[in-house]
């Protein structure tokens, strides 16, 4: 990481990925709602010492969630992001940045946010972050895997670490991260996607496709395995250096005691290290951008995710809910960002190579291609 990144710095990177990615700030959404949200104790059953240290991390924000009055569905999902930074504070020791996309199954949206991740890393390591995932898969696949496992450590015991035997007769997948961290690259675990049921393998393979076309660097990685109930399908780490790296997830049970409903969610924890604890200076949030980009179908999405870098850079402003496949809810967004430009691509568009800019005032709209779109907007902007 950069020796000159300060704390600020991080708060501010954070903002912008979540604008052109389509991540909105919680404070920024709890504001909106005028506290009309209510603190309320953890719901019964939510157990914080049960869980791992990012399940409790991510249990915590899904509270402060539902305390805002915040509440994600299918039909209108929420792409948040958070962090312990607060502006007029001084940095904590650990920096936390947290992403999530509540409210929606698709394969799309564990797409988005390992980009709208990595492009966060990218920016303060001035370095391309190192992708790897795996998959866990549902409920199904869990259980096939812990036979699997099971049968593992029964049929190879004599030549295995024996803790790690003992610990597999009561938690065979932490028993299998044992191994894992004692034998290295040469551990012959057995690997979840070998036993996924057809939903979990149609998933990851959506997964998959949406990184391979949009040019994201991914590697397989069967060593990475989420322990316990709150984790499912995909799981993934991003390695930046030694002071910065993420680890992310798809969930479901850690919303089910918070919101109605019973929907999936993917997030991601970025923890970052740095020795300036400077006061954190304030942040202006852009809640006018100038441009709206709204998109149809897949093939206009996976354009649209490697047009967001590209737009970023170039200091358009604009805003996206690529994550949201739904084109209703998608203009109720832009209704409520009255910006005056909507940039609109669907199928046609993307195999074209064009985006339409229509102008709102008095829909007036010009097709626009791609080579030419940066310096087409900065026109208008």
């Amino acid at each position: 990481m950069s020796t000159h990144m300060t704390p600020s710095d991080v708060l501010k990177r954070a903002h912008a990925v979540g604008n052109y990615y389509g991540f909105t700030s919680l404070s920024s959404l709890a504001s909106a709602k005028k506290g009309s949200g209510a603190r309320a104790p953890y719901p019964e059953g939510v157990n914080l010492d049960s869980l791992d240290g990012v399940a409790r991390e991510v249990t915590t924000l899904m509270k402060q969630v539902r305390d805002a009055g915040l509440q994600p569905s299918t039909l209108q999902p929420l792409f948040l992001w958070h962090t312990n930074l607060a502006a007029g504070r001084p940095a904590p020791k650990s920096i936390q940045v947290q992403f999530h996309a509540l409210g929606v199954d698709h394969a799309i949206a564990d797409a988005v946010l390992i980009r709208a991740v990595r492009s966060f890393m990218q920016d303060l390591s001035k370095s391309a972050p190192r992708l790897r995932l795996n998959s866990m898969g549902d409920k199904e696949t869990r259980s096939r895997f812990a036979r699997e496992l099971t049968g593992f450590f029964r049929k190879n015991g004599a030549t295995l670490p024996p803790d790690c035997v003992t610990c597999s007769r009561t938690d065979v997948f932490e028993a299998a991260q044992m191994l894992i961290k004692c034998e290295g690259e040469e551990c012959e675990v057995p690997s979840p996607t070998d036993h996924l049921s057809e939903a979990s393998r149609k998933h990851f393979e959506g997964v998959l496709e949406y990184l391979e076309a949009t040019d994201t660097p991914y590697e397989l990685a069967p060593d990475i395995l989420s322990r316990g109930n709150a984790w499912s399908e995909t799981c993934f780490e991003l390695l930046a250096d030694d002071h910065m790296q993420a680890w992310g997830s798809r969930y479901t049970e850690l919303t089910k005691p918070f919101f109605k409903g019973n929907f999936s969610s993917v997030g991601a924890v970025v923890r970052i290290t740095l020795e300036d604890r400077s006061e954190i200076l304030p942040v202006k949030e852009r809640t006018n951008p100038r441009f709206v980009f709204v998109h149809i179908g897949d093939e206009a999405k996976r354009e649209s995710m490697k047009m967001a870098d590209t737009l970023r850079h170039a200091r358009i402003p604009m805003t996206q809910a690529i994550g949201i496949e739904s084109l209703t809810e998608q203009m109720r967004i832009a209704d409520m960002t009255n910006a005056p430009y909507l940039l609109i691509m669907g199928r046609k568009e993307a195999l074209e190579r064009t985006v339409i800019l229509r102008e709102r005032s008095n829909h007036t709209e010009t097709f626009i291609p791609f080579d030419s779109l940066v310096e087409r907007l900065r026109l208008v902007a």
